[in-house]
């Protein structure tokens, strides 16, 4: 652990902690310790300084722990974990995991990070996440079989994702097309899936999760759309390890599941959670729009849109809402 991560590990509590104590600590001088301090910034964290107390973050935080994560997993999830990696601070870790799916990384492969620089949504947004108050991971999967046997997957690490959040104690979860997960019409989290391999050989699938956990109102002012976060959703407070524990035992063994047999499985309970169904939405598809009546999924997971009468499909997309009286 270096001195910056160990500083952190000191500084969670949020309680005050004097430069010579932390300095005893590390085993280096108290102006060692105060240059490293400066670096917390670069993390978008909030340092106090009060002359004769010390240096305490703005709120407590809560770091994951490897080791705490992998002893959580039942056996079953644990036997498709190849590696867990915690990182301090990233770009993203789709970005980080999809370089080592280019040079080999096993399947079941997985990266969490406290913080990322520059998240990733879908269709080019910026995910929104200040330091270790969200769950932001990316799990590598290699399949044998190319893209087009993996329309799916998307849907099933949604009801994975729901699955994770019900089972801390949830209720009203709910699922929109293609992959967030929303509660009471806020997003809570969202999905990013990204390829690499053949269209139709080989081919590595990363699955970005970011899921809103405890989100200070200095990120909150940064997102542009109602959202909603675990904080909020569970009345009380969550521990993050347990929120990272959930969210990697489901996906583990969802994503295992359709390896071996398929959606099939997942299909029914993705439709129950369905928040668009027989509501009015605007599909934007690259640069058109088309506005529509949700009516669920097909077998193959692609919209259904109805216009005029008509019941259209479409396996690509991003969906809003549109408060119309008719179409």
């Amino acid at each position: 652990m270096n001195m910056r991560s160990t500083l952190l590990s000191i500084l969670a509590d949020g309680n005050f902690h004097s430069g010579d104590e932390m300095g005893a600590q590390l085993g280096v001088s108290r102006t060692a310790v105060w240059k490293c301090l400066r670096s917390l910034k670069g993390l978008g964290l909030e340092l106090h300084a009060v002359r004769g107390r010390g240096y305490r973050l703005s709120r407590s935080i809560e770091l994951l722990s490897q080791q705490r994560i992998e002893s959580s997993l039942s056996a079953c999830a644990a036997a498709h974990l190849s590696e867990l990696v915690i990182a301090e601070q990233l770009v993203s870790t789709n970005h980080s995991v999809m370089e080592l799916a280019r040079n080999g990384a096993p399947s079941g492969y997985v990266c969490f990070a406290e913080h990322q620089t520059a998240g990733r949504g879908r269709r080019g947004r910026t995910w929104q996440a200040a330091f270790a108050s969200s769950i932001c991971m990316s799990l590598l999967w290699r399949f044998r079989l190319g893209a087009e046997s993996l329309v799916n997957l998307g849907l099933v690490v949604g009801v994975a994702m729901a699955r994770a959040v019900r089972s801390l104690g949830a209720e009203d979860v709910k699922l929109k097309w293609p992959n967030d997960i929303y509660w009471q019409g806020r997003k809570l989290g969202g999905l990013l899936l990204e390829m690499h391999g053949e269209a139709r050989g080989p081919c590595a699938i990363v699955v970005g999760v970011g899921l809103n956990v405890a989100m200070p109102e200095s990120a909150a002012r940064k997102i542009d759309q109602p959202w909603v976060d675990l904080y909020e959703v569970l009345g009380c407070a969550v521990s993050r390890n347990d929120v990272a524990v959930a969210v990697l035992q489901e996906l583990l063994l969802a994503v295992a599941c359709f390896q071996k047999g398929g959606a099939a499985a997942f299909l029914d309970e993705w439709r129950a959670a369905d928040c668009l169904l027989d509501r009015h939405v605007v599909l934007h598809v690259d640069e058109s729009e088309v506005v529509g009546v949700a009516r669920g999924i097909n077998a193959d997971g692609a919209l259904l849109l109805e216009r005029n009468g008509s019941v259209t499909p479409y396996s690509s997309g991003d969906v809003s809402l549109r408060l119309l009286s008719s179409v």
